[in-house]
């Protein structure tokens, strides 16, 4: 019987489904196989059977993401970097993008994401740059 038990919690605990942290220097983009370098930039999808996929650039997660290789509602995790708070990894959804030709991205997608409203605020004038929502982001790069 202890047997079956410590089984059963390794195959719980081997099966969770949670994001891993972006290694810089080390991970490769899905899409476009560059080394990730950028700690402001960079994102992630898990899907909830557990594979985790990394990019460089929110282009080319959102170019895998709308290409139907796995249905969107196939992913437990969407995670974007905080471009305030380097390497951070936030949910996609939440986030708030600023877009301008100001923005050097890894894939001249000219995006940044940011956690909070008050930080895209902050860069928004500098950079010359346009607000967008997730619903937007997506659409924008079908």
């Amino acid at each position: 019987m202890r047997i079956l038990i410590g089984v059963c919690l390794i195959t719980l605990i081997s099966c969770s489904v949670e994001p891993e942290p972006l290694q810089y220097g080390e991970d490769a983009c899905y899409t476009c196989k560059m080394t990730l370098m950028d700690k402001k930039f960079g994102a992630e999808l898990v899907t909830k059977k557990g594979k985790v996929f990394k990019f460089d650039d929110v282009n080319c997660m959102l170019t895998f993401y709308n290409s139907g290789e796995i249905d969107p509602s196939g992913f437990s995790h969407r995670l974007v970097v905080d471009f305030s708070q380097p390497g951070k990894l936030v949910d996609a959804a939440n986030a708030f993008y600023l877009k301008s030709s100001e923005i050097k991205s890894p894939m001249a997608s000219q995006i940044a994401a940011f956690e909070k409203k008050e930080h895209l605020d902050e860069r928004k004038e500098q950079l010359e740059g346009i607000y967008l929502v997730w619903g937007e982001l997506v659409t924008q790069f079908k």
